[in-house]
């Protein structure tokens, strides 16, 4: 269930009956959905409505698909709208809902895990999950303690990048899920889950945060500087769950220099912002090709865009990724490129952001 089918929902219901010249969806502060259970927090317009607002909100959300109980929490930190019987003549009330701000939920941190980085894009093809794969190689390589999560659960490609298809998880006496083990890291994957690698993820949206909140919070990390978190691509479920569940560090945000990938990768740094994400930076991915016989750079898919979108949103670019067949080859094979071939420009590329992530977050 996405939050705005719930908030097209609440818009149908108003309060007028009551001497308040708002509906369900504008009193909205924050929205959460753990399971099949959906907590709403709403601010109060004036007192006395707790009951009536209560009623309402229930019955219009009661019958909606995946959604089996309805929790209304209410605010009263004051309201900014007018009331009908209070409002000039002729003024009308705003019939959008309000911004989102501050959560109201509290974020939780995972036991043990000092850093968690979320790693996203506007869209697919960008090369993110082969990113996340070989930065988190990287940053072990360098001395770190690291985890990686495959969040992706519509296209799970971490088993195949490391080698692990066939992969099953186990789980220890106490439930928690024991993460696969391979170059120094822990990594965990729905597709070390799924019977088969054909085998489709067919979740819905409370399934499918469910399913990450256990991956995030009843897993055997252990102690851990950096756990990296492949999102999917877009900003759906997994990023508005990751928002409103988890202590994050920060984002990276993945592109690649084409005008369509740069124009969906705005999207990704507006919704983390909108839910106050912080965006450690931007990397460029297939910026340029060295071509074998001259050594040259050469820009494909053209140079500078990458940069002129990351000064207009005030972001840092982590670094730039050269195009390399063998990334594609090796990645194949189960093998990231920084183990295959570490002396590479590619390897060399993400040592680099890996050097220059661990400095952001230390604040160096």
């Amino acid at each position: 269930m996405a939050v705005k089918e719930i908030i097209e929902a609440l818009k149908q219901e108003t309060l007028e009956d009551v001497g308040v010249n708002q509906n369900l969806a504008q009193i909205v502060k924050d929205i959460k959905m753990i399971g099949d259970t959906l907590t709403i927090v709403m601010e109060l317009p004036k007192d006395g409505l707790e009951d009536i607002i209560r009623a309402k909100t229930i019955d219009v959300l009661s019958n909606l698909p995946d959604v089996g109980k309805v929790d209304i929490k209410f605010s009263k930190s004051g309201s900014t709208q007018i009331p009908l019987k209070q409002a000039p003549q002729g003024r009308q009330a705003p019939q959008h809902p309000p911004q989102m701000q501050q959560p109201m939920f509290t974020r939780k941190k995972i036991p043990g895990v000092k850093h968690i980085i979320a790693v996203g894009s506007g869209k697919g093809g960008v090369g993110k999950s082969t990113v996340a794969a070989n930065l988190a190689v990287a940053l072990s390589k360098l001395g770190y303690r690291v985890g990686l999560l495959d969040a992706d659960v519509y296209g799970p490609s971490v088993p195949t990048l490391f080698g692990l298809k066939g992969e099953r998880i186990t789980v220890d006496q106490f439930q928690r899920l024991i993460p696969i083990e391979k170059y120094n890291m822990k990594i965990l994957s729905i597709g070390f889950m799924l019977p088969s690698e054909d085998t489709p993820v067919i979740w819905r949206g409370p399934m499918l945060m469910k399913a990450l909140t256990e991956f995030l919070f009843s897993t055997k990390w252990g102690n851990l500087d950096f756990l990296i978190t492949d999102l999917p691509p877009g900003t759906g479920d997994v990023q508005i769950t990751l928002a409103q569940n988890v202590d994050l560090t920060g984002a990276l945000v993945v592109t690649t220099p084409q005008d369509v990938a740069l124009a969906d990768v705005k999207k990704a740094v507006s919704m983390f912002k909108e839910v106050n994400i912080p965006v450690l930076g931007v990397i460029e991915n297939m910026a340029y090709f060295i071509c074998p016989s001259d050594k040259q750079k050469y820009y494909i898919f053209g140079k500078g865009k990458v940069a002129e979108f990351a000064n207009t949103y005030g972001l840092k670019i982590l670094g730039s990724i050269p195009i390399d067949p063998e990334v594609a080859e090796k990645s194949d094979r189960g093998e990231p490129i920084v183990i295959s071939h570490p002396d590479s420009e590619v390897a060399k590329a993400f040592t680099s952001i890996a050097k220059v992530l661990s400095n952001v977050v230390s604040g160096k």
